[in-house]
């Protein structure tokens, strides 16, 4: 049985933590606040396509058709699944707060490797006010990170057992954890799990060599293997996206993000990207570094922080540019900072323990200050600087394309913001315009170092040449509907040789048209995957999923529990039992 604790030198209880999560999170997803963040719309979009076609991954809504395979789909299907009782937009949130509980438990198994039964603890409740959740929540609206790194914590204390015992039970669970949360997203498959599987493969040899009856050939054998069966089983599972990825790899123009932009010429985005997500873990920056480098079995964890903290610092340093290469024109860098925080949380945690047992009262006074502000201001940072700020109605725009055999041709939109998400998903018409820039392949688009047609003028001459490129090769992709929101954009329509013929919401819309426009017809496009990916995709990543949810009901592998004196900075290796899904150690 564990050592007795009583009082404040308790672990908090797990259903405190878990209580605190919901109480925090929930209210803030039940009034729909992500609906205004950057990207919630474009994974709803792409949940309302498996909705209706599930097994058919082809969406010919944007771009004049693209393969949704080009983005692993987990968090999208389990979105359109919970749609079915809930609607899509209620759907995201029901899955979000799901990650976001996740995430508790994920950290307190993860920080469990590092510190002892208390540090964790403190650890899991500061997740539930980690600024870097809610900016990516509330701000950025990106699900699939949010999603798939409480997948990654999960597997990783599964796997640090069967490198330092083996046991089946442990491989299979924490193999299934880590296929999961690949099948969720691809930046933290190839960037992510290593930051986080790194360090814990360092810590399972460290502990190794505490243990001479443990021989290092078996301790090989076992990590190999583990590597190998994880990643050939990730290969299979996502397989028709490494397909889409090796055929068509992403060769456009780079399209420019304020995440690598340097914090320190532009402090505008270093507020954005670097204080607001990190919060008061900025002040726990010194003890980081001097706890981690001076207690050699948390150098690996230190390792792993210090890289992906210079990682999210994006133009500020060359770190980014040299380790990432082209990658870093392509990838947006807020995940870094997401992900250094994670590996912050046990030293936050182990911290928090050192100031309650020397201060007490106080300390826990200004902890709990310093965590509320930290969730307060993200949170407050997604209403003073929203993605989408405007008050657009965009029903109208879909109830016009919807009528009159309107939907038979291509439209695009010019100043509607990331509504154009939405607007596809209430419409059946299609556009040559879209919000994912790895499933566009229209050589207008990729020329030009630009986003959104609808936010050209952002980009300055690569975005207005971008427009007028596909203005003018109208006919080409049966083009005759633009809707115009800013009049910035109306000499170039007359230029371009296009008149007004309606107008929406009060004259604030107008709808622009081109004569002899051909009505749309499917483009024949190399990149549509064949019916056997369709197959797969529907059934591989979702099966990853429940599997790893049903073998995570087999009972672990019991060890006897051995109580030691611990030291204050650093904890024995946790027992098997003490790393079982949600359990508390009181």
């Amino acid at each position: 049985m564990p050592r007795a604790e009583t009082g404040a030198l308790r672990p908090i209880p797990t259903a405190f933590i878990f209580l605190a999560a919901f109480a925090i999170h929930a209210p803030l997803l039940l009034i729909k606040l992500p609906l205004k963040s950057y990207d919630t719309n474009f994974h709803i979009f792409f949940a309302s396509h498996y909705v209706h076609h599930w097994f058919e991954p082809w969406n010919p809504k944007w771009y004049a058709g693209f393969s949704q395979t080009t983005y692993p789909p987990l968090a999208q299907q389990w979105l359109a699944l919970v749609s079915c009782l809930t609607g899509l937009d209620m759907a995201y949130m029901v899955v979000q707060l799901v990650a976001i509980l996740l995430l508790t438990f994920g950290v307190y198994r993860f920080a469990r490797l590092w510190v002892d039964p208390r540090a964790a603890s403190l650890a899991a409740l500061a997740s539930v006010f980690l600024g870097a959740e809610s900016f990516l929540v509330y701000s950025a609206g990106q699900l699939s990170t949010t999603f798939a790194a409480p997948l990654y914590l999960n597997a990783m204390p599964y796997l640090y057992q069967w490198a330092r015992r083996g046991g089946w039970r442990s491989f299979v669970k924490g193999a299934t954890l880590a296929v999961a949360a690949a099948a969720a997203h691809h930046a933290t498959l190839i960037f992510g799990s290593l930051l986080f599987a790194l360090p814990v493969l360092a810590l399972s040899a460290l502990d190794r060599e505490g243990n001479e009856r443990e021989s290092t050939s078996a301790f090989v054998v076992r990590a190999a293997s583990a590597m190998l069966f994880v990643g050939v089983a990730i290969g299979v599972v996502l397989l028709p996206f490494w397909i889409a990825l090796l055929k068509y790899p992403v060769t456009q123009v780079p399209i420019p993000h304020a995440s690598r932009a340097s914090y320190i010429l532009s402090p505008e985005w270093g507020i954005n990207y670097f204080v607001v997500p990190y919060g008061a873990v900025i002040l726990a920056l010194p003890f980081i570094l001097l706890r981690g480098s001076s207690t050699p079995r948390l150098r690996p964890l230190l390792l792993g922080f210090w890289l992906a903290f210079l990682l999210g610092l994006g133009g500020t340093t060359p770190v980014g540019r040299v380790l990432l290469g082209r990658a870093f024109e392509v990838i947006t860098m807020e995940r870094f900072t997401y992900w250094a925080t994670l590996l912050a949380l046990p030293f936050v945690g182990l911290l928090a323990k050192e100031l309650i047992d020397r201060f007490h009262t106080r300390a826990i006074v200004g902890l709990t200050l310093a965590a509320v502000a930290s969730c307060a201001v993200a949170v407050a940072w997604s209403s003073y600087r929203p993605a989408d700020a405007s008050d657009l109605k965009i029903d109208s725009v879909a109830a016009w394309l919807n009528r009159d055999g309107h939907d038979r041709y291509r439209y695009i939109t010019l100043g509607f913001g990331n509504k154009i998400a939405r607007l596809a998903v209430l419409t059946d018409a299609s556009s040559v315009d879209g919000e994912w820039n790895s499933g566009r392949m229209l050589p207008e688009l990729t020329e030009h170092g630009a986003g959104s047609l609808t936010s050209s003028k952002f980009f300055g001459k690569s975005g207005l040449d971008a427009l007028t490129a596909i203005l003018h090769h109208a006919d080409r992709y049966g083009l005759k509907w633009v809707f115009v929101r800013d009049p910035y954009y109306e000499p170039l329509m007359v230029f371009a040789g296009w008149r007004r013929v309606d107008n929406l919401e009060d004259r604030t819309i107008y709808v622009w048209s081109k004569d002899d426009v051909p009505p749309a017809t499917p483009l024949n496009a190399p990149q549509m995957p064949p019916h056997w990916q369709g197959l797969m995709w529907g059934i591989l990543p979702i099966g990853s999923s429940i599997l790893a949810m049903l073998l995570l009901l087999i009972p672990d592998e019991r060890t006897r529990y051995q109580p030691e004196a611990e030291p204050e900075t650093v904890r024995q290796p946790a027992a098997a039992e003490d790393l079982v899904l949600g359990r508390t150690l009181l």
